[in-house]
């Protein structure tokens, strides 16, 4: 394990919350609907930790990750897709049912706000 990633588990543990690196709330770790709360739920930011599964923390990067997209698994849970804005990396996250409802819905609706296409276009149709 490097140092790094060493200093900041020790820093993690017996922690109850952490600061949102986006918007500097202070979130607590437990999170209706989910284990592993890895976003903040004001801002759905979430910071890049974990490397293979949710709770490893084993991640070098660090950075801040977007939240830029919501799919909905088979059963209807609401899953936010984060791209990290130091690596580019991918991830999914489960929604907690404390996340901010006006920013799921607005992260959801994305992209049919603002389309790759001129919206006139729709009207030659």
């Amino acid at each position: 394990m490097s140092r790094r990633r060493e200093n900041r588990h020790r820093s993690r543990q017996g922690a109850d919350s952490f600061r949102c690196a986006n918007c500097s709330l202070d979130v607590p770790l437990s999170a209706p609907g989910t284990r592993h709360r890895n976003h903040c739920p004001n801002c759905l930011f979430s910071k890049h930790v974990d490397e293979r599964v949710p709770g490893d923390r084993a991640s070098d990067c660090g950075a801040r990750m977007e939240p830029i997209a919501v799919t909905v698994r088979g059963d209807g849970e609401w899953v936010l897709i984060h791209r990290c804005t130091g690596c580019d990396a991918l991830v999914a996250n489960r929604s907690a049912g404390d996340d901010n409802p006006l920013l799921l819905m607005r992260t959801a609706t994305r992209p049919l706000a603002t389309p790759p296409f001129p919206l006139e276009r729709l009207a030659r149709l």
